[in-house]
């Protein structure tokens, strides 16, 4: 693919989700290109709330390109209304491109990217599904931190995509011509079972890290009675029930096809991570 790095003073990128797992990353990959960046955000000043369109038009204001993460997941009920809703203030308000972080294997987040396609605007979409940085920035930190993953009995392996290659696929997206009309749909270079995925833990930290199954409707049980609020809940039960049910368990070429490199393989990310301390066992 022939890309061309687009340099427009009067660019202004909204990152939706700008906080999150991509979101901050792709925030802080504009600013170091120089590109002018408002994280959408219910923090952030203007403030942005999926669940209060009221916030949406100050977020909008003078905005030429969206990256749209919706949380917790594009499968969750309202989600489709929301991208609908946004898309419409978006081609009103002037946006000329739309970067959509999508799920792999989920129908109904491919019903929000049909929307995305329909609004009128120039659009990229990037599908992916399990996050290598779910083990240190999400739910499963504090089991590794541990020694102990529980999470459902799943054998099916999983490409584990990293986050880092996200954000460059979609900061790509959004600051090079090329990629208008473009699916991208991101996987690691390998597949990994939960099994597999403690092994390499346990190899990066040099502690024995152990993945114990444990039944589908105890985990759901367990992450709720957490305390984790019910939209994670729902999202977690979703994925586990549904989306692992071997439909992913094939890599894909969206990262090479996007950047024209490999991504990065979980041994490597887990090496990076065990540097940090992240995972060190609880005193």
């Amino acid at each position: 693919m022939t890309t061309q790095k687009i340099t427009n003073p009067g660019e202004l990128i909204l990152v939706l989700g700008g906080t999150g797992k991509t979101g901050r990353r792709i925030v802080s990959r504009l600013n170091a290109l120089g590109v002018a960046v408002r994280v959408g955000s219910r923090t952030a000043s203007p403030a942005f709330d999926w669940n209060d369109p009221a916030t949406w038009a100050s977020s909008l204001d003078g905005v030429t390109k969206i990256y749209i993460n919706y949380a917790p997941d594009l499968a969750i009920p309202g989600a489709a209304n929301a991208i609908s809703a946004l898309t419409q203030r978006a081609r009103d308000a002037g946006v000329q491109q739309l970067v959509l972080l999508s799920g792999r294997g989920e129908s109904e987040a491919q019903v929000c990217e049909a929307i995305v396609k329909r609004s009128g605007i120039d659009w990229t979409i990037v599908r992916a599904s399990w996050f290598n940085q779910n083990f240190s920035e999400g739910a499963f930190v504090d089991m590794v931190q541990a020694g102990n993953i529980t999470l459902p009995d799943v054998a099916t392996p999983e490409p584990f995509v990293d986050a880092d290659d996200i954000a460059d696929v979609a900061v790509a997206a959004l600051t090079e011509t090329g990629h208008v009309g473009e699916i991208y749909e991101v996987t690691g270079p390998r597949l990994l079972t939960l099994s597999d995925i403690a092994n390499e833990l346990s190899r990066a930290t040099g502690r024995t890290i152990t993945y114990t199954p444990v039944p589908h409707e105890v985990f759901v049980q367990e992450v709720a009675a957490s305390g984790a609020p019910r939209d994670v809940v729902w999202m977690l039960d979703y994925l586990f029930a549904t989306v692992l049910d071997g439909r992913n368990a094939h890599i894909t070429d969206g990262v090479q096809r996007a950047l024209g490199r490999t991504p990065r393989d979980f041994a490597d990310y887990a090496n990076a991570v065990a540097d940090t301390g992240v995972w060190r066992a609880a005193a």
